[in-house]
């Protein structure tokens, strides 16, 4: 994904989101401390990487408590490989059903709860927002409750919420079925089913 236009001011945001992507561990604090972070909410459903042992849970929380960041597991509530098999659809994850649970709902009050006192950012695995369950289920969920979400990319710039949505609506075949809300849900919706987790069988 490229960058937006214009680099956008980090204080424009009430939270961020990241991937960690391949960075080794000292760019990817380097990005953080771009925007001043100074709390990482963990959204993966495993927080472990083979072959990035560095982002595994322990070591990643290690690092950050040097950089005086806390760090906060939420994957049991707002990861992105639900364990309910009823919130898959044709064995793929299905966010519109998992951003309905209390669980979801619960996390949800608890990252906006964190980042009233803490610059926050979500944590995934995958370097591009529109690959990833941080940006096309959680942060829809913190837009909706009026917070401005921004996405670090690899190159340090900031890439707005609403950009991604317009750019998922321009994405969209038909650009005058239904209203604007109809439109991007059905965008989210195409999206999330060609990059959602699918189960194994």
């Amino acid at each position: 994904m490229t960058a937006p236009d214009r680099p956008a001011d980090p204080a424009a945001f009430d939270l961020f989101t990241i991937g960690h992507s391949n960075h080794p561990i000292d760019r990817f604090m380097t990005l953080l401390d771009g925007v001043g972070v100074t709390a990482i909410i963990d959204v993966r459903s495993l927080p472990s990487s083979r072959r990035y042992p560095w982002f595994s849970a322990t070591r990643l929380k290690n690092q950050l408590a040097e950089a005086g960041i806390p760090y906060l597991p939420m994957g049991d509530a707002l990861g992105g490989r639900p364990r309910d098999d009823a919130l898959y659809r044709d064995g793929v994850a299905d966010y519109a059903a998992m951003a309905r649970t209390p669980e979801f709902l619960a996390g949800i009050d608890q990252v906006i709860a964190t980042s009233k006192g803490a610059r926050c950012c979500l944590m995934c695995a995958e370097r591009e927002p529109l690959e990833c369950h941080r940006c096309l289920l959680v942060a829809p969920a913190l837009v909706a409750r009026g917070l401005q979400v921004g996405h670090i990319l690899g190159d340090g710039s900031i890439l707005p919420h609403a950009e991604i949505e317009e750019r998922l609506l321009a994405d969209t075949d038909d650009l005058f079925a239904g209203d604007r809300s109809e439109r991007l849900a059905q965008a989210y919706s195409r999206r999330a089913g060609a990059v959602a987790y699918r189960a194994r069988r």
